[in-house]
């Protein structure tokens, strides 16, 4: 997708009623603000292991597909699912935040380009921001700390301050009252995943947009009820100008 291809986008959804202003961006973290090539996947992995799942196995590789599949889930939620028994969940969950801190430690999570200026725009031009993990709250501020990110948005949440995480929209739902606004339709949902864009549609938030810098395809952003696709959230900020004059 090139970047005129925003030019061709047409919003599936039926805006004519929507208020004429966004007042909050829910922006997802691993695959949409930042990139931590693939260290998610690898603490994931170490989690399995380190809990008697040979790697290699065909177990192995249906619960780490299972794990892809379900990126921006809850991590504590992927593990219920992929053990029987709570207490392996959680213990299992507690291996992958204390793996995914080693890994913060080496440098290797960063920001996307143009997100922070993005997070920045957004600000400045008057609407709130929000970021929004499938991580533990510990892991989610040693992600914010590495990027000397804590302040920069007016909000951060993880599943537990909500209590569920995405694909349920208890996040976004979270963040509209804790910032006083009056309207979802007030909000625009921003991720990489489909569980990113199912979460904004159960919301009911106006603008749901999809980014290719992630796990997932257009066409899966799409099918989940992306109502724009764009290559890189450094983009959002002409995208809101284009909403924002339509409804003006």
């Amino acid at each position: 997708m090139t970047g005129d291809a925003l030019n061709r986008d047409e919003f599936t959804r039926d805006t004519s009623h929507a208020p004429n202003r966004l007042r909050l961006a829910v922006v997802d973290m691993v695959g949409t603000t930042i990139t931590d090539d693939g260290r998610t996947e690898r603490a994931m992995s170490q989690a399995l292991v380190e809990h008697g799942i040979e790697p290699g196995s065909s177990r192995f590789e249906s619960m780490l597909g299972y794990a892809r599949d379900t990126m921006g889930f809850s991590k504590l939620t992927v593990f219920h699912h992929l053990f029987e028994e709570a207490v392996i969940a959680e213990s299992a969950n507690k291996v992958f935040e204390k793996a995914y801190d080693h890994m913060i430690d080496d440098g290797g999570v960063r920001a996307i380009p143009g997100a922070e200026d993005a997070i920045l725009w957004m600000r400045e031009s008057g609407m709130q921001v929000c970021l929004a993990t499938g991580f533990g709250r510990h892991t989610q501020n040693m992600v914010l700390e590495s990027l000397g990110w804590m302040g920069l948005a007016d909000l951060s949440l993880c599943p537990a301050d909500a209590g569920r995480g995405r694909p349920y929209p208890d996040m976004i739902l979270t963040a509209v009252l804790a910032l006083d606004l009056d309207d979802v339709r007030e909000v625009a949902v921003v991720g990489d995943t489909s569980s990113d864009m199912l979460s904004g549609v159960r919301a009911g938030a106006s603008l749901v947009a999809g980014v290719l810098t992630g796990s997932h395809s257009e066409t899966t952003l799409r099918a989940a009820g992306a109502t724009v696709v764009v290559d890189s959230i450094k983009q959002l900020p002409l995208l809101v100008e284009k909403r924002e004059a339509r409804h003006c």
